[in-house]
C-alpha cells in the first residue's frame, strides 16, 4: 500500500431544504446561518445553505421538479429562458456558487441533509466506493455515534451519473433521518 496525499478539506456546504417538506434540515440551515459559530472550524470554511426556499416556503416537496434529479449536465447547461422549471434554475445556480460540478473550484464537501418516512433511522448516503476521503469521514461519523446505530446506504451504480444537489461536490455525502 502506498500513502497518497490529498489536498485538505477547506471548503464544505451544508445543504437543507432540497426537499422543501423535509423540515430537519432546514431547521438546522436555518439556525446555523444565525449561529454560525456552532460549525466552523479554524482554516475552513463551512456554508450552511437553504437549497429550495419557494419549496420550503410551500412546504411541499418541490415547485416544479425534484431538485435533487437535475444536477446533471443537460440541465446545468440549459439556456435560462421564461419557462424554465424552478428548480433546473436554482440548480444552475447552486452550481455557479458551489461548484461548477466536476471542477477543481468545486466546494470540496457537501453535506446535504434529508428526513424520510422510512424506518431507516439516521442514514448516511455514499455515492463512490472509491472515494476514500469520504469513506474514512463516514467511518469517523459511525464511530462518534456509536453505540447508535448509524448504516450508510451504497447508491452507487456503474453506468449513472448522479444527479443530486450534493453531486456538485468533489465529495458529496447524504444524511437522512427518520
Amino acid at each position: 500500500s502506498s500513502v497518497v496525499c490529498k489536498p485538505p478539506v477547506r471548503r464544505v456546504a451544508i445543504f437543507g431544504g432540497t426537499h422543501g417538506n423535509e423540515l430537519s434540515g432546514v431547521f438546522l440551515v436555518k439556525h446555523w446561518q444565525e449561529n454560525g459559530a456552532e460549525i466552523q472550524r479554524t482554516g475552513m470554511e463551512v456554508k450552511p445553505f437553504l437549497t429550495n426556499p419557494r419549496a420550503v416556503k410551500k412546504c411541499a416537496r418541490y415547485i416544479d421538479c425534484d431538485l435533487n434529479r437535475v444536477f446533471d449536465s443537460d440541465n446545468l447547461g440549459r439556456p435560462v429562458v421564461e419557462d424554465i422549471p424552478y428548480e433546473v434554475r436554482r440548480a444552475q445556480e447552486i452550481n455557479h456558487i458551489f461548484g461548477p460540478k466536476g471542477s477543481d473550484d468545486a466546494y470540496d464537501l457537501i453535506f446535504d441533509l434529508h428526513n424520510t418516512t422510512s424506518n431507516m433511522g439516521g442514514t448516511l448516503i455514499l455515492e463512490n466506493s472509491r472515494d476514500d476521503f469520504t469513506i474514512q469521514m463516514l467511518h469517523y461519523i459511525k464511530n462518534a455515534l456509536a453505540p447508535e446505530r448509524c448504516p450508510v446506504l451504497l447508491i452507487e451504480h456503474p453506468s449513472l451519473k448522479y444527479a443530486t444537489t450534493r453531486s456538485v461536490a468533489k465529495h458529496p455525502v447524504g444524511k437522512y433521518e427518520k
